[in-house]
């Protein structure tokens, strides 16, 4: 498959930084291409949802201020952050990426969950 690209995160709370109705949770991303040609990151979406049901929707240009290139079966790390005003919420979004051949498609960002330690079970 020429346009495969693999997300996967891992989000942490941040206690730190957190204070009073804020909670800050940082999260580390890895884009792997998994396809046969090279793609670069142009954009992203997300979608963050707190406990009560907000919706805050952001876009904007690549991620943290780049539009990486990322090779065949290569990879690139980011690291960002949220601030929620409940304890636990959740992430998901997309990349639009941009094929070597100029054809541009979607990268699923799968939905993660942000939550103050223990209270989940």
């Amino acid at each position: 498959m020429e346009n495969k690209i693999e997300v996967v995160v891992k989000a942490e709370y941040m206690d730190e930084h957190s204070k009073g109705d804020e909670y800050v949770f940082t999260y580390h991303i890895s884009i792997r291409n998994q396809g046969t040609k090279a793609a670069q990151l142009l954009s992203r979406k997300w979608l963050i949802t707190d406990a009560d049901g907000n919706i805050t929707e952001v876009q904007g240009d690549g991620v943290i201020g780049e539009q990486p290139i990322i090779q065949p079966q290569g990879e690139h790390q980011y690291s960002s952050f949220s601030v929620l005003k409940t304890p636990v919420g959740c992430m998901q979004g997309s990349y639009l990426m941009q094929a070597e051949n100029g054809d541009l498609f979607e990268a699923e960002i799968p939905t993660f969950t942000l939550a103050v330690k223990g209270v989940l079970h």
